[in-house]
């Protein structure tokens, strides 16, 4: 493909953001709901809307899939978060299917109404005996976990301090739990202890809540956690940090970047979810007090009002934590950080541009949203499956292409992706840049 292959795009479906529809208005909560889905539809009559997409046989390194009109694609696989390639593992298999055997699928209770079971309750204690803290609450997905604990705990007198680029569950949590939210730069702890400075100068009554993650999965960094908790002892805060993309795929013993700044044990509270390294669905929020366990289980509605884990999941991230936790898990995490310095420096031999330190995630720079979906457009024709990200899960013009990288990626998985970046990127700035003069004043743009 080249860039006359796409001169009739639509300039609508190249410009505008999920933003543009967050706030809708009219009476019609129905009504006004179709502003957004002619847009989105646009995008995808143009082959723009990368999102929604289905695989045909599961999260592997080669993998089918179909967009959401039902269009095929068969291409090396970025795109899945599978970072120790757990999902297909043969001892993961097999226990979810001996599970399922002995006690079906489905849990039939929340945690707080028999829900639980025997594999769910050695999970919690696994996860305690994994992190050094002495109580765990699990939750049906990770999202849930992250909502959970921020609603659960904080009230509305109470403040939140939060990085700005914390994940959509901590953030609606909050939203949910006050309107006392402070948003700090994105790692900036100084910045941070300012605004705990001002909260704490007004009231010393009520409590604060701060909120970070252990590796950022758009910007893939991390906080500096000794200073963050510190910080919150000084000014009797509680630190809550969200381990969901580092724990069990960085550091010699899976531990993260709690393990690896030799925090085991020392944060007040850490959330997590399974869905990235652990196999299956479902999260957890860990603490070193029963009482804070107990008050979760009963006033966070995510694990109060929920169905349990069914026993296939729970027992499913069970076996997981025991391999990331063996030998076979140290070096899955070495060949998992192989694959990761061979995408970043072949991406950089390409002239491709990436974000933040080495992990599993690794967000090649695109900028513009326009040029962003036109890359996206021509990956599958090119055999790539790779995810589009634009706000609002970043900023706005900070577009970006995330690739996912797992352990059992091979080196020329990685090649051929890189290439088929470089090439779609190439082939994406040529129609850019011709829509880019047919948008310039004065000049009439075919619809």
């Amino acid at each position: 493909m080249n860039g006359d292959s796409y001169a009739q795009v639509p300039p609508s479906a190249l410009t505008g953001s999920m933003r543009d529809f967050r706030v809708p208005g009219g009476a019609d909560l129905l009504g006004r709901t179709e502003g957004f889905y002619r847009w989105q539809d646009l995008r995808r009559q143009s082959g723009l809307w990368p999102f929604s997409r289905a695989t045909e046989d599961g999260p592997k390194t080669i993998c089918a899939a179909q967009d959401d009109s039902g269009n095929k694609m068969r291409g090396v696989n970025f795109a899945s978060q599978d970072y120790l390639s757990l999902a297909s593992h043969p001892d993961i298999k097999a226990t979810a299917i001996e599970t399922i055997e002995r006690c079906g699928v489905h849990s039939a209770g929340s945690p707080a109404l028999v829900g639980n079971t025997s594999h769910s309750v050695a999970l919690e204690h696994k996860i305690s005996e994994f992190l050094a803290m002495e109580h765990v609450v699990l939750y049906p997905t990770g999202w849930g976990a992250g909502f959970g604990v921020v609603k659960g705990l904080v009230r509305s007198a109470d403040h939140i301090v939060m990085d700005m680029l914390a994940h959509s569950c901590l953030q609606e949590g909050a939203n949910a739990a006050t309107n006392n939210i402070h948003l700090f730069r994105h790692l900036d702890n100084n910045y941070c202890r300012n605004i705990l400075t001002k909260i704490r100068g007004k009231d010393k009554q009520n409590g604060i809540l701060v909120i970070t993650e252990g590796l950022f999965s758009m910007d893939s960094d991390t906080p500096q956690l000794l200073e963050l908790q510190t910080l919150c002892h000084e000014f009797n805060a509680t630190l809550v940090v969200d381990v969901a993309h580092d724990l069990g795929s960085l550091g010699k013993e899976g531990r993260g970047h709690i393990g690896l700044q030799d925090m085991l044990g020392k944060i007040d509270v850490v959330m997590g979810s399974f869905s990235k390294t652990f196999a299956s669905n479902g999260g957890f929020v860990a603490s070193n007090s029963r009482a804070v366990k107990e008050y979760l289980r009963f006033y966070s509605a995510p694990a109060t009002f929920s169905n349990a884990l069914s026993p296939a999941q729970a027992a499913t991230v069970l076996k997981a934590f025991d391999i990331v936790d063996s030998f076979e898990g140290r070096v899955l995490r070495l060949e998992l950080l192989a694959n990761v310095m061979t995408l970043r420096r072949e991406l950089t031999e390409a002239g491709l541009e990436y974000y933040g330190d080495p992990s599993a995630i690794v967000c090649v720079k695109m900028g513009s949203e326009g040029l962003a979906r036109l890359v996206s457009r021509r990956l599958p024709d090119l055999g790539l499956v790779a995810n589009l990200v634009e706000f609002p899960a970043v900023p706005k013009g900070a577009a970006r292409i995330r690739m996912q990288v797992m352990a059992h990626h091979s080196e020329q998985n990685i090649s051929d992706a890189v290439e088929i970046l470089k090439t779609a990127k190439a082939e994406a700035q040529q129609e850019f840049e011709i829509f880019g003069q047919e948008a310039a004043p004065g000049k009439r743009i075919a619809a």
